[in-house]
């Protein structure tokens, strides 16, 4: 249902509160939708429309604010992309594991984003509309960055959904990813670490060190392991078992050990990066219960890991 414009007032209680925060507490929003609705000039201060930019604006005793009409998130449908490719990889009652490319979204950020696997789903599976969060995130079991490629789930079903994200939250889903590494990492072993967000947009993730980990809020405890599966002359193939999931937590927790994936920019910076138009990060199994599905490592992937095995530089 279409929200009616809003109108505020800041008492003097509110005043140096943030914008941002101030409109998601008032809202029941998340800062991330209340920066969208600031990005798309939905927000007034006394009347003159305010831009993202203005999400950080320290707010007086007495500013007049109005947010127009917008839809509530869980009321925004993913636009249905019919002729989006589909790679199917194993489906049931109630779920699909897909084969997500890399460089599509998961699902999008606002009603006319296209391009992302969810409108491909959509398309076909219409009654995905509303499942689990609903809205933009219909359907949407767990999450793979932008760039990292293979399997990926989706449940059709409410039902489906609950019981998925209740074995995820139990740490009771095989996840299995391979990753090219810079380095020779010859040896098997594991991180136990916390993570937390250090930015917001773009996302990046920081290690925090043990006594913050005890005492600071919003810190996540992470934990994987590794094996080798090829050494190469200034790399490695490794076979990565995520117990939790967390934001970027293979990515950064592997560059913190000093091995960063081969393309990532973000934590392994150019001398990682080479010619590698992405990170390469490939999740080549998913297993719960009665769902499991794998995936073959992505062309651009398997090129890159022959171009090593031949002694060649990435």
């Amino acid at each position: 249902m279409q929200e009616k414009a809003r109108e505020f007032s800041v008492g003097p209680h509110e005043s140096g509160r943030r914008l941002d925060l101030f409109l998601a507490e008032k809202l029941a929003l998340s800062r991330s939708r209340v920066r969208r609705l600031l990005a798309r000039g939905a927000v007034r201060l006394a009347g003159a429309q305010l831009g993202e930019s203005a999400k950080g604006r320290t707010l007086v005793s007495g500013d007049a604010l109005s947010v127009d009409p917008y839809r509530r998130p869980e009321n925004e449908c993913t636009r249905p992309e019919p002729d989006a490719s589909l790679a199917v990889l194993a489906e049931g009652r109630g779920w699909l594991a897909l084969d997500k490319p890399a460089g599509t979204p998961v699902h999008p950020l606002s009603e006319n984003e296209t391009g992302t696997l969810l409108g491909a789903v959509v398309a076909r599976h219409p009654e995905i509309q509303g499942v689990g969060e609903g809205g933009l995130r219909s359907g949407v079991v767990h999450r793979l960055d932008v760039d990292t490629s293979g399997v990926m789930l989706m449940a059709t079903t409410e039902e489906r959904w609950q019981s998925l994200r209740r074995a995820f939250e139990a740490h009771r889903v095989e996840k299995v990813y391979q990753a090219l590494v810079a380095g020779q990492l010859e040896v098997a072993g594991g991180a136990n670490a916390g993570l937390a967000l250090a930015r917001h947009r773009p996302a990046r993730v920081r290690v925090v060190d043990s006594e913050e980990r005890e005492r600071a809020r919003g810190v996540w405890d992470c934990r994987m392991t590794w094996r080798p599966l090829e050494v190469f002359e200034m790399a490695t193939l490794l076979e990565v078992r995520p117990e939790t999931g967390f934001l970027h937590q293979i990515r950064v927790l592997l560059a913190h050990r000093g091995y960063p994936l081969l393309g990532d920019r973000s934590y392994g910076g150019p001398d990682a990066a080479g010619s590698a138009g992405r990170h390469m990060l490939h999740a080549t199994r998913v297993a719960v219960d009665d769902v499991e599905a794998e995936s073959v490592p992505s062309a651009d992937f398997a090129e890159l890991r022959d171009r090593l095995k031949a002694g060649h530089a990435w």
